[in-house]
């Protein structure tokens, strides 16, 4: 089914019955993948507790915060369902940091956007394998290169569809949601921490600053992303 006609078929359903008619369209072809930020525990809520037929997965970088491990236990918990777990190739890892040490990624852009490419996105290429639907919990808000996302986009870099479910939502409707349905999210959240990636490559930032400023603060130039969402587009 191409884009527009998605589009028609599920523009009078509400959210939840988008979900479950473009996971059946995609029978065993759709994956979601989570880094169990707040809008991806919206994402996650939708499916799990909707007994929607969405495979969840997530890619362990090996750098995240303890808090971010905290909430994927937590989710676990609360929903008893597994969530499959993407590593970085052992041999790329032992050679970048054999080769240029643990923290290279401070260095130079270069060095930043191989550790990212061995830590995410050669992963995430592993888990979209196969896959003809990827789902999302990117909004519009997030940042100026995503305002003009729909909530159905084709990826041409990966050859698939990406669903963003929350792609008009607000961030106080994120928050609310969250509160509402008691799901678990990251305390982080509540020290300034808006965008969460790894531990040494975020920080904390100011009312008012840019949602992505926290993420490779080091480096002046705009529109930072690592990859995963910028792959081959």
């Amino acid at each position: 089914m191409e884009v527009d006609q998605l589009q028609n078929a599920i523009k009078d359903l509400d959210l939840v019955e988008k979900l479950k008619f473009i996971a059946n369209e995609f029978d065993g072809k759709i994956v979601f993948t989570t880094s169990f930020g707040v809008e991806d525990q919206v994402v996650t809520d939708l499916i799990f507790a909707n007994d929607i037929d969405i495979k969840v997965v997530t890619l362990d970088t090996g750098r995240l915060f303890e808090e971010t491990y905290k909430v994927f236990n937590f989710t676990i918990e609360k929903y008893k369902k597994s969530i499959k777990t993407y590593y970085p190739d052992t041999k790329s890892i032992e050679n970048l940091v054999s080769q240029k040490g643990p923290y290279s990624f401070y260095e130079s852009i270069e060095n930043r956007k191989e550790c990212c490419n061995i830590r995410k996105v050669e992963p995430l290429q592993r888990a979209l394998k196969g896959m003809k639907c990827w789902v999302t919990g990117i909004r519009a808000e997030q940042s100026n290169g995503r305002t003009k996302m729909e909530m159905i986009e084709e990826d041409h870099g990966y050859g698939l569809l990406k669903i963003n479910p929350l792609f008009d939502w607000t961030l106080d409707e994120v928050m609310n949601y969250l509160k509402g349905k008691n799901v678990p999210y990251n305390s982080l959240h509540h020290k300034g921490f808006l965008s969460i990636g790894c531990e040494p490559c975020t920080r904390a930032i100011q009312p008012g600053q840019d949602f992505r400023s926290g993420r490779w603060w080091w480096e002046n130039n705009s529109g930072k992303e690592c990859g995963l969402h910028t792959h081959g587009n």
